[in-house]
Protein backbone atom coordinates (compact mmCIF):
# COMPACT_ATOMS: atom_id res chain seq x y z
CA UNK A 1 0.00 0.00 0.00
CA UNK A 2 1.69 2.95 -1.41
CA UNK A 3 0.05 6.38 0.16
CA UNK A 4 2.14 8.74 -1.82
CA UNK A 5 0.62 10.89 -4.32
CA UNK A 6 2.32 10.74 -8.23
CA UNK A 7 3.25 14.53 -9.19
CA UNK A 8 -0.40 14.79 -11.53
CA UNK A 9 -2.34 13.80 -8.57
CA UNK A 10 -0.81 16.73 -5.91
CA UNK A 11 -0.92 18.92 -9.33
CA UNK A 12 -4.90 18.55 -9.45
CA UNK A 13 -5.81 18.41 -5.74
CA UNK A 14 -3.09 21.53 -5.42
CA UNK A 15 -5.69 23.17 -7.96
CA UNK A 16 -8.52 21.95 -6.67
CA UNK A 17 -7.04 23.28 -3.33
CA UNK A 18 -6.52 27.01 -4.74
CA UNK A 19 -9.90 27.39 -6.65
CA UNK A 20 -11.69 26.51 -3.16
CA UNK A 21 -9.84 29.45 -1.76
CA UNK A 22 -10.11 32.08 -3.87
CA UNK A 23 -13.43 31.26 -5.37
CA UNK A 24 -15.66 28.62 -3.84
CA UNK A 25 -15.09 28.93 0.01
CA UNK A 26 -14.98 33.00 -0.14
CA UNK A 27 -18.91 32.36 -1.80
CA UNK A 28 -20.19 29.15 0.53
CA UNK A 29 -22.32 31.43 3.16
CA UNK A 30 -24.02 33.39 0.26
CA UNK A 31 -24.68 30.43 -1.70
CA UNK A 32 -25.70 28.49 1.35
CA UNK A 33 -28.41 31.99 2.33
CA UNK A 34 -29.77 32.61 -0.94
CA UNK A 35 -30.14 29.45 -2.30
CA UNK A 36 -29.10 29.61 -5.59
CA UNK A 37 -27.04 27.52 -8.15
CA UNK A 38 -23.44 28.79 -7.67
CA UNK A 39 -23.30 29.23 -11.81
CA UNK A 40 -19.64 30.95 -11.41
CA UNK A 41 -18.19 27.89 -8.95
CA UNK A 42 -19.63 25.46 -11.58
CA UNK A 43 -18.08 27.49 -15.02
CA UNK A 44 -14.77 27.70 -13.19
CA UNK A 45 -14.86 24.16 -12.77
CA UNK A 46 -15.26 23.26 -16.02
CA UNK A 47 -12.88 25.51 -17.07
CA UNK A 48 -10.03 23.73 -15.32
CA UNK A 49 -11.57 20.68 -16.30
CA UNK A 50 -12.42 19.16 -12.52
CA UNK A 51 -15.69 18.64 -13.83
CA UNK A 52 -14.60 16.37 -16.50
CA UNK A 53 -12.62 14.16 -14.15
CA UNK A 54 -14.26 10.99 -14.82
CA UNK A 55 -14.84 11.89 -18.76
CA UNK A 56 -11.68 10.11 -20.70
CA UNK A 57 -9.99 12.59 -23.05
CA UNK A 58 -11.22 11.16 -26.06
CA UNK A 59 -14.71 12.27 -25.35
CA UNK A 60 -13.48 16.00 -24.07
CA UNK A 61 -12.70 15.30 -20.84
CA UNK A 62 -9.68 15.36 -18.42
CA UNK A 63 -9.90 11.72 -17.23
CA UNK A 64 -8.18 10.62 -13.50
CA UNK A 65 -8.08 8.29 -11.39
CA UNK A 66 -11.21 7.58 -8.74
CA UNK A 67 -8.83 7.82 -6.06
CA UNK A 68 -7.80 11.22 -7.35
CA UNK A 69 -11.88 12.22 -8.14
CA UNK A 70 -12.59 11.53 -4.73
CA UNK A 71 -9.94 13.70 -2.86
CA UNK A 72 -10.87 16.44 -4.96
CA UNK A 73 -14.74 15.65 -3.98
CA UNK A 74 -13.33 16.13 -0.77
CA UNK A 75 -11.29 19.83 -1.30
CA UNK A 76 -13.88 21.51 -2.41
CA UNK A 77 -16.80 20.18 -0.08
CA UNK A 78 -14.35 21.46 2.47
CA UNK A 79 -14.97 24.83 0.84
CA UNK A 80 -18.76 24.68 -0.27
CA UNK A 81 -20.87 21.47 0.08
CA UNK A 82 -23.37 22.34 -2.69
CA UNK A 83 -20.76 23.12 -4.97
CA UNK A 84 -19.36 19.47 -4.17
CA UNK A 85 -22.91 17.82 -4.43
CA UNK A 86 -23.70 19.31 -7.73
CA UNK A 87 -20.02 17.99 -9.19
CA UNK A 88 -20.10 15.13 -7.66
CA UNK A 89 -23.93 13.88 -8.94
CA UNK A 90 -22.75 15.16 -12.18
CA UNK A 91 -19.37 13.13 -12.32
CA UNK A 92 -20.30 10.31 -11.16
CA UNK A 93 -24.24 9.15 -12.28
CA UNK A 94 -24.99 10.16 -15.66
CA UNK A 95 -21.30 10.58 -17.07
CA UNK A 96 -20.69 7.30 -15.48
CA UNK A 97 -23.82 5.22 -16.53
CA UNK A 98 -22.96 6.46 -20.40
CA UNK A 99 -19.20 5.53 -19.89
CA UNK A 100 -20.08 1.87 -19.01
CA UNK A 101 -23.30 1.26 -20.80
CA UNK A 102 -24.04 3.70 -23.35
CA UNK A 103 -23.16 3.18 -27.13
CA UNK A 104 -20.26 4.87 -28.75
CA UNK A 105 -22.82 7.17 -30.62
CA UNK A 106 -24.18 8.05 -27.13
CA UNK A 107 -21.26 8.76 -25.50
CA UNK A 108 -19.44 11.18 -27.87
CA UNK A 109 -23.45 12.97 -28.60
CA UNK A 110 -23.09 13.95 -24.43
CA UNK A 111 -20.10 13.44 -23.06
CA UNK A 112 -18.02 16.17 -24.61
CA UNK A 113 -20.57 18.70 -23.49
CA UNK A 114 -20.61 16.90 -19.86
CA UNK A 115 -17.11 17.66 -19.58
CA UNK A 116 -17.28 21.38 -20.35
CA UNK A 117 -19.90 22.84 -19.27
CA UNK A 118 -23.02 21.03 -19.64
CA UNK A 119 -24.44 19.70 -16.51
CA UNK A 120 -26.48 16.67 -16.08
CA UNK A 121 -28.92 14.85 -13.73
CA UNK A 122 -30.12 11.25 -12.93
CA UNK A 123 -33.70 10.92 -12.37
CA UNK A 124 -34.65 7.63 -10.39
CA UNK A 125 -36.76 8.65 -7.16
CA UNK A 126 -40.43 8.98 -6.60
CA UNK A 127 -42.69 10.35 -4.45
CA UNK A 128 -43.73 6.79 -3.25
CA UNK A 129 -40.09 4.72 -4.33
CA UNK A 130 -37.26 5.97 -2.44
CA UNK A 131 -35.61 3.01 -1.34
CA UNK A 132 -37.72 0.66 -3.03
CA UNK A 133 -36.59 1.72 -6.50
CA UNK A 134 -38.48 -1.16 -8.24
CA UNK A 135 -41.77 -0.22 -7.55
CA UNK A 136 -41.48 3.05 -9.66
CA UNK A 137 -44.28 4.45 -12.06
CA UNK A 138 -43.40 6.28 -14.58
CA UNK A 139 -43.73 4.36 -17.67
CA UNK A 140 -41.84 3.97 -20.86
CA UNK A 141 -44.11 2.55 -24.19
CA UNK A 142 -42.35 2.13 -27.55
CA UNK A 143 -44.44 4.00 -29.92
CA UNK A 144 -42.99 3.18 -33.32
CA UNK A 145 -39.18 4.72 -33.93
CA UNK A 146 -39.68 6.57 -30.64
CA UNK A 147 -40.06 6.03 -26.65
CA UNK A 148 -43.06 8.02 -25.02
CA UNK A 149 -42.56 8.44 -21.16
CA UNK A 150 -45.11 9.70 -18.66
CA UNK A 151 -44.47 9.97 -14.84
CA UNK A 152 -43.51 12.20 -12.33
CA UNK A 153 -39.87 12.85 -10.76
CA UNK A 154 -38.96 14.23 -6.93
CA UNK A 155 -36.09 15.26 -5.42
CA UNK A 156 -33.96 15.12 -8.57
CA UNK A 157 -30.29 16.78 -8.00
CA UNK A 158 -29.05 19.06 -10.24
CA UNK A 159 -32.61 19.38 -12.16
CA UNK A 160 -33.45 22.54 -13.54
CA UNK A 161 -29.81 23.52 -14.42
CA UNK A 162 -29.06 20.19 -16.04
CA UNK A 163 -29.33 19.94 -19.48
CA UNK A 164 -28.95 16.11 -19.29
CA UNK A 165 -31.24 13.63 -17.61
CA UNK A 166 -31.00 9.78 -17.15
CA UNK A 167 -34.63 9.28 -16.45
CA UNK A 168 -35.72 5.40 -15.25
CA UNK A 169 -39.14 4.19 -16.75
CA UNK A 170 -40.78 0.97 -16.69
CA UNK A 171 -41.03 -0.46 -20.08
CA UNK A 172 -42.69 -3.74 -18.37
CA UNK A 173 -44.77 -2.69 -15.55
CA UNK A 174 -45.46 -6.44 -13.92
CA UNK A 175 -41.95 -7.30 -13.61
CA UNK A 176 -40.56 -5.60 -10.78
CA UNK A 177 -36.62 -4.31 -11.47
CA UNK A 178 -36.52 -6.26 -14.46
CA UNK A 179 -39.20 -3.95 -15.66
CA UNK A 180 -37.09 -0.92 -15.61
CA UNK A 181 -35.13 0.46 -18.95
CA UNK A 182 -32.84 4.07 -18.60
CA UNK A 183 -33.41 6.84 -21.23
CA UNK A 184 -31.37 10.14 -22.34
CA UNK A 185 -33.14 12.87 -21.89
CA UNK A 186 -32.26 16.52 -23.37
CA UNK A 187 -33.56 19.20 -21.63
CA UNK A 188 -36.12 21.18 -23.20
CA UNK A 189 -37.62 18.20 -24.91
CA UNK A 190 -41.54 18.61 -24.94
CA UNK A 191 -43.44 17.15 -22.49
CA UNK A 192 -40.31 17.27 -19.35
CA UNK A 193 -41.26 20.30 -16.96
CA UNK A 194 -39.14 21.38 -14.02
CA UNK A 195 -42.08 21.36 -11.46
CA UNK A 196 -41.22 22.11 -7.57
CA UNK A 197 -38.03 23.70 -6.67
CA UNK A 198 -37.91 22.43 -3.29
CA UNK A 199 -36.08 24.71 -0.33
CA UNK A 200 -34.25 22.57 1.88
CA UNK A 201 -32.22 22.07 5.10
CA UNK A 202 -28.77 21.57 3.34
CA UNK A 203 -26.82 22.30 0.54
CA UNK A 204 -29.01 24.92 -0.40
CA UNK A 205 -27.33 25.91 -3.61
CA UNK A 206 -27.50 21.97 -5.17
CA UNK A 207 -31.07 22.62 -7.20
CA UNK A 208 -33.63 20.14 -5.96
CA UNK A 209 -36.84 19.74 -8.12
CA UNK A 210 -39.33 17.66 -8.98
CA UNK A 211 -40.01 16.46 -12.77
CA UNK A 212 -43.07 15.92 -14.53
CA UNK A 213 -42.68 13.88 -17.35
CA UNK A 214 -46.48 14.33 -19.63
CA UNK A 215 -46.26 12.52 -22.95
CA UNK A 216 -42.48 12.45 -23.39
CA UNK A 217 -41.47 11.58 -26.77
CA UNK A 218 -37.63 10.62 -27.45
CA UNK A 219 -36.20 8.26 -30.20
CA UNK A 220 -35.34 4.98 -29.42
CA UNK A 221 -31.80 5.68 -29.94
CA UNK A 222 -32.21 7.25 -26.47
CA UNK A 223 -32.44 4.32 -24.63
CA UNK A 224 -29.58 3.81 -22.51
CA UNK A 225 -28.23 0.33 -22.21
CA UNK A 226 -30.74 -2.68 -23.09
CA UNK A 227 -34.69 -2.32 -21.90
CA UNK A 228 -35.26 -4.42 -18.96
CA UNK A 229 -31.81 -3.24 -17.68
CA UNK A 230 -32.00 0.26 -15.61
CA UNK A 231 -32.22 -1.40 -12.09
CA UNK A 232 -28.26 -2.91 -13.15
CA UNK A 233 -27.74 0.41 -14.48
CA UNK A 234 -28.74 2.49 -11.42
CA UNK A 235 -27.05 -0.01 -9.17
CA UNK A 236 -23.90 0.16 -11.01
CA UNK A 237 -23.94 3.82 -11.28
CA UNK A 238 -24.68 4.28 -7.16
CA UNK A 239 -21.34 2.20 -6.35
CA UNK A 240 -19.84 4.91 -8.05
CA UNK A 241 -22.03 7.84 -6.55
CA UNK A 242 -21.48 6.74 -3.10
CA UNK A 243 -17.61 7.16 -3.32
CA UNK A 244 -18.75 10.60 -4.31
CA UNK A 245 -20.69 10.95 -1.30
CA UNK A 246 -18.39 9.67 1.06
CA UNK A 247 -16.09 12.33 -0.49
CA UNK A 248 -18.18 14.73 0.46
CA UNK A 249 -18.65 13.49 3.63
CA UNK A 250 -15.24 13.70 4.42
CA UNK A 251 -14.67 16.88 3.03
CA UNK A 252 -17.41 18.83 5.41
CA UNK A 253 -16.09 16.76 8.35
CA UNK A 254 -12.61 18.28 8.05
CA UNK A 255 -13.96 21.94 7.65
CA UNK A 256 -15.29 21.72 10.41
CA UNK A 257 -12.46 20.06 12.92
CA UNK A 258 -10.31 22.66 11.16
CA UNK A 259 -13.03 26.15 12.55
CA UNK A 260 -13.49 23.55 15.87
CA UNK A 261 -9.42 23.31 16.41
CA UNK A 262 -8.55 26.84 15.61
CA UNK A 263 -11.52 28.24 18.11
CA UNK A 264 -9.93 25.99 20.29
CA UNK A 265 -6.56 27.84 20.21
CA UNK A 266 -7.69 31.26 20.48
CA UNK A 267 -10.90 30.45 22.97
CA UNK A 268 -9.50 31.66 26.61
CA UNK A 269 -11.29 30.52 29.73
CA UNK A 270 -10.16 30.40 33.28
CA UNK A 271 -6.99 32.11 32.08
CA UNK A 272 -5.73 29.30 29.61
CA UNK A 273 -6.96 28.20 25.74
CA UNK A 274 -9.93 25.77 25.34
CA UNK A 275 -7.70 22.94 23.93
CA UNK A 276 -5.63 22.63 27.16
CA UNK A 277 -8.35 20.92 29.10
CA UNK A 278 -9.28 17.49 28.03
CA UNK A 279 -12.49 17.65 27.86
CA UNK A 280 -12.31 19.41 24.49
CA UNK A 281 -8.72 18.15 23.23
CA UNK A 282 -9.72 14.76 23.59
CA UNK A 283 -13.04 15.78 21.48
CA UNK A 284 -10.78 17.21 18.44
CA UNK A 285 -8.71 14.19 19.23
CA UNK A 286 -11.70 11.99 18.44
CA UNK A 287 -12.63 13.91 15.94
CA UNK A 288 -9.34 13.52 13.89
CA UNK A 289 -9.56 9.56 14.32
CA UNK A 290 -12.72 9.46 12.90
CA UNK A 291 -12.14 11.64 10.02
CA UNK A 292 -8.54 9.97 8.69
CA UNK A 293 -10.19 6.30 9.26
CA UNK A 294 -13.32 7.37 7.42
CA UNK A 295 -10.78 8.74 4.44
CA UNK A 296 -9.06 6.05 3.98
CA UNK A 297 -12.08 3.89 3.59
CA UNK A 298 -13.00 6.23 1.12
CA UNK A 299 -9.93 6.18 -0.71
CA UNK A 300 -9.90 1.89 -0.46
CA UNK A 301 -13.54 2.23 -2.10
CA UNK A 302 -11.83 4.56 -4.92
CA UNK A 303 -8.62 2.47 -5.56
CA UNK A 304 -10.50 -0.59 -5.52
CA UNK A 305 -12.51 0.90 -8.13
CA UNK A 306 -9.53 1.74 -10.06
CA UNK A 307 -8.08 -1.52 -9.94
CA UNK A 308 -11.46 -3.10 -11.94
CA UNK A 309 -12.32 -5.11 -8.23
CA UNK A 310 -15.74 -5.39 -7.19
CA UNK A 311 -16.36 -2.24 -5.10
CA UNK A 312 -20.23 -1.82 -4.10
CA UNK A 313 -19.39 -3.63 -0.13
CA UNK A 314 -16.49 -0.82 0.01
CA UNK A 315 -18.64 1.83 -1.69
CA UNK A 316 -21.54 1.11 0.64
CA UNK A 317 -19.01 0.98 3.93
CA UNK A 318 -17.49 4.08 2.76
CA UNK A 319 -20.78 6.03 2.26
CA UNK A 320 -22.28 5.09 5.83
CA UNK A 321 -19.20 5.37 7.65
CA UNK A 322 -18.67 8.67 6.04
CA UNK A 323 -21.55 10.50 6.67
CA UNK A 324 -22.00 9.07 9.90
CA UNK A 325 -19.21 10.32 11.50
CA UNK A 326 -19.23 13.70 9.58
CA UNK A 327 -22.82 14.58 11.38
CA UNK A 328 -21.02 13.74 14.90
CA UNK A 329 -17.76 15.74 14.38
CA UNK A 330 -19.95 18.82 13.14
CA UNK A 331 -22.38 18.24 16.23
CA UNK A 332 -18.79 18.60 18.18
CA UNK A 333 -17.62 21.73 15.99
CA UNK A 334 -20.86 23.11 17.22
CA UNK A 335 -20.38 21.87 20.86
CA UNK A 336 -16.85 23.26 20.61
CA UNK A 337 -17.53 26.71 19.86
CA UNK A 338 -20.34 26.55 22.49
CA UNK A 339 -22.97 29.29 21.97
CA UNK A 340 -20.97 30.88 18.81
CA UNK A 341 -21.33 27.36 17.49
CA UNK A 342 -25.45 28.08 16.53
CA UNK A 343 -24.76 30.89 15.17
CA UNK A 344 -24.88 31.85 11.53
CA UNK A 345 -21.49 34.25 12.06
CA UNK A 346 -19.64 30.79 12.07
CA UNK A 347 -19.95 27.98 9.57
CA UNK A 348 -20.34 25.30 12.05
CA UNK A 349 -24.12 24.97 11.63
CA UNK A 350 -23.88 25.16 7.84
CA UNK A 351 -21.56 22.25 7.86
CA UNK A 352 -24.24 20.18 10.55
CA UNK A 353 -26.74 21.41 8.10
CA UNK A 354 -24.71 19.96 4.93
CA UNK A 355 -23.43 16.61 6.21
CA UNK A 356 -27.07 15.14 6.65
CA UNK A 357 -28.31 14.47 3.64
CA UNK A 358 -25.00 12.51 3.07
CA UNK A 359 -26.77 9.87 5.53
CA UNK A 360 -29.58 10.52 3.14
CA UNK A 361 -29.06 10.31 -0.54
CA UNK A 362 -27.95 7.98 -2.59
CA UNK A 363 -29.56 5.50 -0.63
CA UNK A 364 -30.06 6.29 3.12
CA UNK A 365 -27.83 4.77 5.70
CA UNK A 366 -30.08 2.16 6.55
CA UNK A 367 -30.10 0.81 2.76
CA UNK A 368 -26.49 0.85 3.08
CA UNK A 369 -26.38 -1.49 5.79
CA UNK A 370 -28.80 -4.05 3.99
CA UNK A 371 -26.27 -3.84 1.01
CA UNK A 372 -23.50 -4.52 3.72
CA UNK A 373 -25.42 -7.12 5.32
CA UNK A 374 -26.07 -8.79 2.09
CA UNK A 375 -22.67 -9.15 0.46
CA UNK A 376 -21.90 -10.34 4.39
CA UNK A 377 -24.38 -13.44 3.31
CA UNK A 378 -22.28 -14.14 0.25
Amino acid sequence: MNFDLTQDQEMVIKMARDVVADVIAPRASEVDEKGEFPVENIKTLSELGLMGLTIPEEYGGTKMDNLTYAMVVEEIAKGCAATASIMSIHSSTTCVALLKFGTEEQKRKYLPGLANGKICAFALTEADSGSDAGSIKTSAVLDGDSYVLNGTKCFISNSGAADVYTIFAKTDKNNGTKGISAFIVEAGTPGLEIGKHENKMGIRGSLTCELIIDNLRIPKENLLGEEGKGFKIALATLDSARVGVGAQAVGIAQAAYETALAYAKERKQFGNPIIEFEGISFMLADMAMQIESARLLVHKAACASDAGKPFGKEAAMCKCLASDMAVQVCLNAIQILGGYGYMKEYPTERYLRDAKITQIYEGTNQIQRVVISNYLKK
